[in-house]
């Protein structure tokens, strides 16, 4: 182990691209294995419901764990409940791989979750840690852009994955992942949490940072931007296999080939966020973001209720709607978590849960929804997109917004 000397600087290019991957490591989990969804049924002789469970409760769970790892690394600091977050991912991962049942898969794939969240809690506040309130936005984006090539790249290795070696493949590479970023950072993360809360896990402290997070019109505003977005998205990852691969007759590896590209969608939104937000400023931006996404939404299911069903006219409109999602996710992140240096945790812990579970709930109702066409599809992700800047809209105004541009390089 390298001395704290030793240590990269926070802001080296070598520690964003950890913790681009930490916090990519929920996202990989959920990628890296859609392209093995629809063969899970027949493997386990279930349905197409049963097996979207497997993306729910993976929500569900990392849901709920953020509530819990963001107190304790406000508490105990960020680096340590890390590390022990991706121990816990690493072991789920091989239970995933080593399930003989889908109950089996079921519940490791929550204890996978769990360990997965710990990535995307602490990642989100050692940036704030080391960056401000000010560059965070910024900074978020930047790695948002990198964080693009989890998505581009994670249905490619699943789909290939898939087709050489079977559906356990997927959940042996993600235990390979996390030994690796278990390695590294015990190595090179230094602790940034410089001033430890000894209140933090007290019930009735707990209760006030919540109770002060959700009666913050500013807050509620962006954790609804960001959440039903990102709903969007994981109604898209519960559905579009079984459009694809089931529907539509496309092989895992081509339609891991195919859902890269719509990582193009993201890509933009990214950049969009990381040229335009110092101009224009976090509260415009996650405006247009939603716009953005909904437009996509309505494209998707205005073919669909003409009748017309295609590979790319599902995936072309959602390459918009996610164009948008990234426009959206990097600033109402910085947005939200901004203005609450003291209870960093808690507020991106608090912003994690509400965004998973709504993401666990919509990939629930996608999975039941029918798959012979993609209107029904189109139409859920219309209403989501479409709350979503009804909400912002009606909750944060601009004289709430304390800083309109962000200002300062990652």
């Amino acid at each position: 182990m390298l001395s704290p000397r030793r240590k990269p600087h926070p802001e080296s290019l070598l520690i964003g691209g950890l913790l681009t991957a930490l916090i990519a490591l929920g996202q990989l989990a959920t990628a890296i294995y859609a392209p093995s969804m629809p063969s899970l049924a027949g493997v386990f002789g279930t349905t197409a419901e049963t097996v979207a469970l497997t993306l729910t409760v993976f929500l569900a769970g990392f849901a709920v764990s953020q509530l819990v790892f963001g107190p304790l690394s406000d508490r105990f600091g960020r680096r340590p409940v890390l590390l022990w977050g991706v121990v816990l991912f690493l072991i789920g991962s091989l239970g995933c791989a080593l399930s003989n049942g889908i109950g089996a898969l079921i519940a490791w794939r929550f204890v996978q979750s769990v360990g997965a969240c710990s990535g995307a809690v602490l990642g989100r506040a050692i940036v704030r840690d080391i960056y401000g309130r000010e560059r965070a936005a910024k900074a978020l984006a930047y790695i948002g852009i990198a964080f693009s090539v989890s998505p581009a790249v994670s249905p490619i290795i699943g789909g290939y994955l898939q087709v050489w070696y079977g559906w356990r493949s997927p959940f042996l590479f993600l235990t390979g992942i996390g030994l690796i970023l278990l390695a590294l950072g015990w190595t090179l993360l230094s602790e940034s949490n410089k001033t430890p809360d000894p209140n933090a896990l007290a019930p009735g402290a707990m209760l006030r940072n919540f109770r002060v997070l959700l009666t913050d019109r500013t807050f509620l505003g962006y954790m609804a931007a960001l959440s039903l977005t990102f709903s969007g998205l994981m109604a898209f990852v519960a559905s579009a296999p079984f459009l694809i691969i089931e529907q539509l007759h496309l092989s895992p590896d081509h339609f891991g080939l195919l859902a890269a590209l719509t990582s193009a969608g993201t890509l933009a939104g990214n950049l969009s966020a990381g040229t335009l937000t110092t101009r224009l400023g976090t509260r415009r931006m996650v405006a247009g973001g939603c716009a953005i996404s909904l437009a996509g939404a309505l494209i998707m299911a205005g073919f669909g209720l003409a009748g017309h069903f295609g590979i790319w006219l599902v995936m072309g409109p959602m390459i918009v709607f996610l164009w948008g999602m990234g426009t959206v996710m990097p600033n109402a992140m910085a947005g939200a978590i901004g203005p609450f240096a003291r209870m960093t945790g808690a507020a991106s812990a608090l912003l994690g849960f509400f965004q998973m579970a709504a993401g666990a709930a919509a990939g629930m109702i996608a999975g039941g929804l029918p798959h012979d066409t993609q209107w029904p599809l189109g139409m859920m992700m219309v209403l989501l997109a479409g709350s979503s800047l009804l909400l912002f809209a009606v909750l944060v105004r601009r004289r709430a917004e304390p800083s309109e541009a962000v200002s300062g390089n990652p």
